[in-house]
């Protein structure tokens, strides 16, 4: 049946058309790095929908509402269509079926706000503004604080891996990082219902079908990362910001899942097990009930299994590390290694700590001593960094036998030091704590994955 729109509603619609198309057109001319997300964002009206929401593909929004929001604040149509665009070129709907959802709710608002309000966007601004950079600013002070001993005992710093000599270091205001802050110390439900007030514009109902929110976001992949090149070309332009830089550098980072890419360097061993894969039921049945109790054939007793028997963890304890860091790191890896599917009941690990010089070396043979170790892990060093003598003594270990199964070494580091000009016999592995555009290049016979997500608190 064929809707009946009155001339009202008809005008309606035409004004709020115009609204999004004039905000859009602002958005390509102060901002052409954003040019090409703007494209793909199309403007949706759905009476009765009270307020708007995007599902990656449409922005859909009351024509009414809109109206009635941007006659007391002009500039609310441009602020709406631009903090939508940045959860989609920021991926905030990414996970959101497994995250708390209040609280991850107010992070990318929060962050998408901040990023506005960095912008300076002519004609983007609202009444409330000033009290939402007020609010932006306190919380980004809570979240790096200067008290020497409020900062030592942060769960959240110390789960980061921030050292002491590293205050100045700011963490990133970006909607992962308020999200955790927010898991670690819950804000009461008063300062929840103040600080969503100050940062709401959208409503985020479709990110909850997964279904029908991942296809659409796959398309904007491409687009964020065609952004943050093309921020990079526009760089001297005022309309860049570092919050936009920083939530760029994050929705295009490329997630890796830890356990796959550390099952890259299992090794084949025959493990004493009865075969089910291989063994032929129908065979042995038959034997049994026509050649009194006599199988045909029997069950394999080995199989060929990935399991980690030789392998080698360098830690980076260079001055530039970060010691809580560092731990979380080797329990998250020793928690990977230890699984019943990938872990020999006799292991030949050696976790070694350099910094320009092997400092340590401490052999695991098995779980009890990985419990032990991890238990007292005490970090040596703090000089500067050089990675090749980890790979010289690596290799003096596989010259007098002691590795003589070696499948691999990850090096745990930030990247800043001096790589061996030749390629090892192994497979190697350089886990990076961040992302970090800076850094050294890295061999071209060297993998790398970073590894900051597996420090985040749960």
């Amino acid at each position: 049946m064929k809707e009946t729109v009155t001339p009202k509603q008809q005008k309606i619609r035409e004004l709020a058309a115009e609204l999004m198309q004039l905000a859009m057109d602002t958005i390509v001319v102060n901002m052409r790095f954003l040019d090409v997300a703007v494209f793909a964002l199309s403007p949706q009206p759905r009476e009765h929908l009270l307020g708007a929401s995007t599902d990656g593909r449409f922005l859909y929004y009351d024509p009414l509402w809109l109206l009635l929001q941007s006659q007391e604040q002009p500039a609310f149509a441009l602020r709406l269509y631009l903090h939508s665009l940045f959860h989609c070129i920021f991926f905030h709907s990414s996970g959101y079926d497994k995250l708390n959802t209040e609280m991850w709710d107010l992070a990318v608002d929060l962050a998408t706000e901040n990023t506005i309000l960095e912008l300076s966007l002519p004609g983007a601004v609202l009444e409330r503004d000033p009290e939402l950079l007020a609010a932006v600013g306190q919380l980004h002070r809570d979240m790096n604080p200067e008290s020497e001993e409020v900062y030592h005992h942060s769960v959240l710093w110390n789960q980061m891996g921030m050292s002491r000599m590293e205050k100045k270091k700011k963490l990133p205001f970006t909607a992962e990082h308020i999200y955790h802050f927010f898991l670690e110390h819950k804000p009461t439900p008063e300062e929840v219902e103040r600080l969503s007030s100050l940062s709401h514009m959208d409503e985020h109902i479709s990110w909850k079908t997964v279904i029908q929110i991942e296809p659409n976001m796959e398309a904007f992949q491409k687009i964020a990362r065609r952004v943050r090149a093309d921020l990079k070309s526009f760089s001297k332009d005022k309309s860049s910001s570092e919050s936009l830089t920083l939530n760029l550098s994050e929705a295009t980072r490329e997630r890796v899942d830890y356990r796959k890419v550390l099952a890259s360097f299992a090794t084949y061993a025959e493990d004493m097990m009865v075969n089910d894969d291989e063994f032929d039921y129908i065979y042995y049945t038959y034997g049994l009930q026509h050649y009194g109790n006599m199988p045909l054939v029997e069950p394999l007793e080995y199989r060929d299994v990935k399991k980690i028997r030789d392998f080698v963890i360098v830690i980076d304890t260079s001055a530039s590390c970060r010691e809580g860091l560092i731990e979380a790191f080797l329990k998250q890896t020793m928690a990977v290694l230890k699984d019943t599917e990938s872990f020999f009941t006799r292991v030949n690990i050696h976790i070694l700590q350099c910094d320009h010089q092997v400092r340590k070396d401490t052999l695991i043979t098995d779980e009890r001593e990985l419990a032990d170790y991890l238990g007292k892990v005490r970090m040596e060093g703090f000089g500067s960094t050089d990675f090749r003598p980890a790979f010289t003594y690596v290799q003096k270990l596989i010259d007098e036998k002691k590795l003589e199964n070696i499948r691999g070494l990850i090096y745990f580091t930030d990247g800043y030091g001096i790589y061996p000009e030749v390629m090892p016999p192994y497979a190697t592995m350089f886990a990076f704590m961040d992302e970090d555009d800076h850094r050294p290049p890295l061999p071209a016979w060297a993998m790398s994955v970073v590894v900051e997500d597996l420090m985040q608190p749960k």
